[in-house]
């Protein structure tokens, strides 16, 4: 029995190292439901992410002034068109309170082709998820939980954070 309980703590343990040298990443002890999460996409179209349960969900937060943000947004985008990644939904949000040109021409800048545009103009969703910086990105599981956060800038081609991100797939 005392062997049983070491090998599971080793187990457990190596686990949560092998997750948590992964950049910036942040697992939630306990996974967290949120109501009413709403934003608009570039046609000021009303998107709620309850129609989106069953996917893996990203949702990114971004301004266009935002350095780390410049620099994290192409893997982003790479991301959005893994193999390995087929059920996953990432949503970038602007929360600079820029126009559609100047988001657009961001995007454009970057060379995105994966991903759209969408907006959290009134800074709703940035105020329920109490964001203290940018970029912030959270993911929800299938069932609409969020399960970790990624609070900084983070290379979203890294293998080890495809792998552990593929488990949730």
């Amino acid at each position: 029995m005392r062997f049983l309980i070491v090998f599971i703590f080793l187990l457990s343990n190596s686990f949560a190292n092998e997750v948590t040298d992964i950049k910036n990443l942040v697992i939630n002890k306990e996974l967290k439901k949120y109501t009413d999460l709403t934003f608009l996409d570039s046609k000021n179209k009303l998107i709620n992410l309850n129609d989106y349960k069953g996917n893996l969900i990203i949702l990114n937060f971004w301004a266009t002034w935002c350095a780390p943000c410049k620099e994290e947004m192409p893997s982003l985008d790479s991301l959005q068109k893994n193999k390995y990644l087929d059920n996953l939904k990432i949503f970038p949000i602007n929360i600079g309170q820029e126009n559609l040109k100047k988001a657009s021409d961001f995007f454009e800048d970057l060379k995105i082709r994966n991903l759209d545009l969408y907006f959290d103009p009134p800074i709703t969703l940035a105020k329920k998820f109490k964001l203290r910086g940018i970029p912030t990105t959270i993911l929800f599981n299938k069932d609409g939980l969020e399960f970790a956060r990624i609070v900084g800038s983070i290379n979203f081609e890294e293998k080890k954070f495809v792998e552990w991100l593929s488990n949730f797939n």
